[in-house]
């Protein structure tokens, strides 16, 4: 059924535009036929599209964020009204079934024919599955498709062992995606090491060594030989060719791709020796009015492209030359930069060293899982690299290639304190660098713009493969624009007040109604969402929104920690941080912390808040162990979210002979007023029961220091890489005007403070300073205190206890599983060794020699 049908009659005859193929390089086709002006509502065009998918076309590079969470209408390349608008006439699930040149007619599947003078061929390439016994049984897929990743999805479900056959991209994209699904996975690659094509040997040690280190087994130097199955016909196994065998009931074929040029083929265009229909360097075939594009043409340097970059620019390249204009597409580059499994791997240029007198500048750590390698011409010139572990350079250096690097090589390999790193910002690139190979962008059409919503939709830099994302931020303004990001021009005070004033309590609803006209119907980014996510429950109350931080919209926007309440740790497991109010707790509740981490073998620490914190948990044994914390009278110490952390405390004058107030008392007073408070930064108190200050209260965001004459308020203290000692806000004051003053300055900050901005740097940034805040909080300069006293009396009577309310119902406690398919079953990469009589991450990194750094003059050094 086709997504757009629009009326084919035209008052005046009009050449038909015929593509067959809707994938990516076809959607990025008609988008520069629509760009040039060759659609049917411009009546200068009629364009048809024949896609062999029942969806439209959608991006397959990102193609394994569909079990991170992506659906595949969140994959969809094409605007929901982009065939409408245009008039382009788009059928899915019809493909092309046959073409006669003579009579320029395509027929499709359903049996209509369709006439044209203009034909595009778009039809990509098809998994290549090796020609061995038992290929074919149940269990076997290939990973290519939305729908190929439904079946592998449903099949995984009563699966225990994956294996993927191909360590390439696509290989390891799948293999992480069967890890995720909570299969023991293996990886079988037929090459000496993974990503052969992109990588070199010590490129390929380093990424070897990280993937074990995540629980993956890998095989190299091996091929399948066969598919072994059980009666059933279902797969039980693999035979490999060093004679072992595999035990896995889940097979997933990942061993490269061939053009899909079979309709070529049939047709008489001219195919070439190895496949792929012949084109010259207009995207021209054999037949003058028939073009090939993407993966299934041989270009006219004699390469089938496997990479979506060149794809479009064969793309554009085509389009350009049906409109009567002049292009010519003679090769491309074939850099890349990805994630896989976790791990940064990019390679650029002549990445293996095949220029003649080449030389390579290497820095090898393989306790890290960093390999940087830099080919180097004889005279100096950049020629290409190899980045695993470690790809921030990527996108400067990339562009660079093929000029004189700007300082010595090794400078920009070898780690700080080993002379280096020195980074190359992107105003060392010349107007022409190409930033965006895959929509090939250069440096000066991006700066044209001004922001990166604008640079997406006027150039589609960033649109690809996101990997220059960052260096295209890099060459905006940085200075003129004050939006909190792309998406919104406002800051986020001013998005505080638009939220509370408006009564907004909806991402979605602000991103559309405030956000910038670029942006809006989007996404978000990883900048607004979750700072609109914490102005939003900072507000709950006011708004009557839910407080809990994972209800339906604002799951969505949280960071990392909060998306399960506890923070991740290095290895993925856990650690959990109970509230202890003032440092104060009984033996009962210490005996239950002990009798917890030793029967979940966590790794405990006294904090330096004066906690304990307990490490190693995985994600499915979070709310067992909350459950027992709180039927101890326990509650989440909110040590994951962007709030208040601990307040804490001396003994006082309850015990101590110098004490002047009841330090402890207050410091849990405090604490339980202000748990759960969300900011801009975390928040952190103390309170001294005399001016010995053993709480440490002036390195605080808000301390407090106990006098004769009742208690000093200090503000804007903290400590880490750059201390500030608290300003003095007000002195001798009463427990009463002690919390009012504290009430009005928390939640002034919170209103007027930047993203993740201290209170430090916000009381140094703000106008006016300390003498200002104190004018408003203090003096009420502003009329403002009573209403910031009354959303704190709103926050403290609105307050409810995370872990409580997780762990009582049974919906939220869905998401805390490690595998959806699977959730009764421990994450098996998350494994730890003794130390010290506890336990520690065990990250399985194997330590070898170091390589040495070769300098252009062969001299070497560690």
């Amino acid at each position: 059924m086709p997504v757009s049908t629009p009326p084919t009659d035209h008052t005046a005859p009009v050449p038909t535009i015929v593509v067959v193929g809707h994938g990516m390089v076809g959607q990025r086709f008609l988008e520069a036929l629509a760009d040039r002006g060759l659609t049917s509502t411009a009546g200068t065009a009629r364009v048809v599209v024949l896609c062999e998918e029942p969806r439209a076309a959608y991006d397959r590079v990102q193609l394994t964020s569909y079990f991170a969470g992506r659906t595949p209408d969140e994959l969809s390349l094409a605007e929901p009204d982009f065939m409408d608008r245009h008039g382009f006439e788009l059928r899915l699930g019809d493909p092309a079934e046959s073409v006669d040149c003579e009579a320029r007619t395509v027929t499709a599947r359903s049996g209509q024919t369709f006439a044209y003078d203009t034909l595009v061929l778009a039809t990509g390439s098809y998994p290549f599955v090796p020609p061995v016994p038992g290929k074919d049984a149940a269990g076997c897929f290939v990973y290519r498709t939305i729908e190929d990743l439904l079946a592998i999805e449903e099949y995984a479900r009563t699966a225990t062992t994956g294996a993927v056959v191909g360590g390439g991209l696509l290989g390891l994209e799948a293999a992480g995606a069967l890890k995720g699904l909570g299969l023991d996975t293996h990886v079988v690659e037929f090459a000496p090491r993974l990503m052969p094509v992109q990588v070199d040997e010590g490129g390929g040690a380093a990424l070897l060594r990280t993937i074990e280190s995540m629980g993956l087994t890998v095989h190299t130097g091996v091929g399948t030989q066969e598919v072994t199955a059980g009666e059933d016909g279902a797969v039980t196994g693999m035979a490999l060719s060093d004679g072992s065998s595999l035990a896995t009931d889940l097979v997933v074929f990942s061993a490269g791709v061939r053009p899909r040029d079979q309709l070529a083929r049939d047709c008489g265009l001219a195919v070439g020796p190895r496949g792929g229909i012949i084109v010259d360097e207009e995207c021209r075939t054999s037949d003058p009015v028939v073009f090939a594009i993407g993966e299934c043409a041989l270009a006219a340097d004699g390469r089938v492209y496997g990479l979506v970059a060149p794809g479009y620019e064969m793309a554009q390249t085509a389009a350009e030359v049906i409109a009567g204009r002049t292009a010519a597409f003679t090769g491309a580059d074939l850099s890349t930069k990805l994630k896989l499994l976790g791990v940064d791997v990019a390679s650029f240029g002549d990445a293996h060293g095949t220029a003649e007198g080449c030389l390579d500048v290497v820095y090898a750590d393989s306790r890290t899982g960093v390999y940087k390698k830099l080919v180097i011409g004889r005279d100096g010139t950049l020629l290409g690299g190899v980045l695993v572990g470690d790809a921030e350079q990527y996108g400067t250096l990339r562009p660079m290639t093929g000029t004189v690097l700007p300082v010595a090589p090794e400078q920009l390999v070898l780690p700080a304190g080993a002379g280096g790193p020195v980074t190359l910002g992107p105003s060392a690139l010349p107007d022409d660098a190409v930033i965006c190979s895959c929509h090939n962008v250069t440096k000066g059409s991006i700066c044209e713009h001004t922001t990166l919503p604008e640079v997406k939709r006027c150039t589609k830099a960033g649109t690809g493969c996101g990997s220059c994302v960052k260096v295209i931020g890099q060459l905006l303004p940085q200075s003129q624009d004050k939006g909190l990001c792309g998406c919104f021009s406002h800051t986020r005070s001013e998005l505080y007040e638009i939220v509370r004033t408006l009564g907004i309590a909806s991402y979605a609803e602000l991103l559309d109604s405030h956000g910038r006209e670029t942006a809006r119907g989007g996404d978000g980014c990883e900048i607004c969402k979750p700072t609109v996510g914490s102005i939003i429950a900072s507000l709950a109350p006011a708004l009557g929104a839910s407080g809990y931080v994972l209800d339906g919209e604002q799951a969505a926007l949280q960071d990392t920690n909060d998306h399960f309440l506890a923070n991740l740790q290095r290895n993925g497991s856990y650690s959990i941080v109970p509230r202890i109010p003032g440092g104060e707790i009984t033996p009962e509740k210490l005996i239950v912390i002990g009798e917890v981490a030793r029967d979940f073998g966590l790794y405990t620490k006294i904090t330096g808040g004066q906690r304990i914190d307990m490490f190693g948990a995985r994600v499915d044994q979070l709310p067992l162990i909350w459950t027992r914390l709180v039927d101890a009278g326990f509650e989440s110490g909110h040590a994951y979210g962007k709030s208040l952390r601990t307040v804490k405390s001396c003994v006082g004058r309850t015990w101590c002979r110098y004490g002047v107030q009841d330090s402890v008392r207050m410091a849990i007073d405090l604490e339980l007023r202000y748990r759960g408070l969300r900011s801009p930064h975390k928040l952190k108190s103390a309170v001294s029961g005399c001016a010995r200050e053993c709480a440490e209260a002036r390195g605080k965001d808000f301390g407090i220091i106990a006098t004769a004459g009742g208690w000093n308020l200090y503000v804007g203290g903290n400590g880490g890489a750059e201390p500030r000692h608290a300003d003095l806000l007000a002195q001798d004051l009463s427990d009463a005007e002690l919390v009012r003053l504290i009430d009005r300055f928390l939640m002034f900050y919170i209103r007027t403070a930047d993203r993740l901005e201290r209170t430090s740097t916000w009381l140094d940034r703000i106008e006016g300073g300390l003498d200002h805040v104190r004018d408003v909080v203090v003096h009420d300069s502003l009329g403002l205190c009573e209403e910031l006293e009354r959303m704190m009396a709103d926050h403290v009577a609105g307050y409810r206890d995370e872990w409580a309310e997780t762990i009582n119902d049974p919906e939220r406690l869905r998401r805390f599983v490690t595998f959806v398919n699977a959730p009764d079953a421990p994450d098996p990469s998350v494994k730890f060794v003794p130390e010290r009589d506890q336990v520690k991450p065990d990250l399985e990194i194997l330590a070898g020699p170091v390589l040495a750094v070769r300098t252009l003059e062969g001299t070497s050094s560690r």
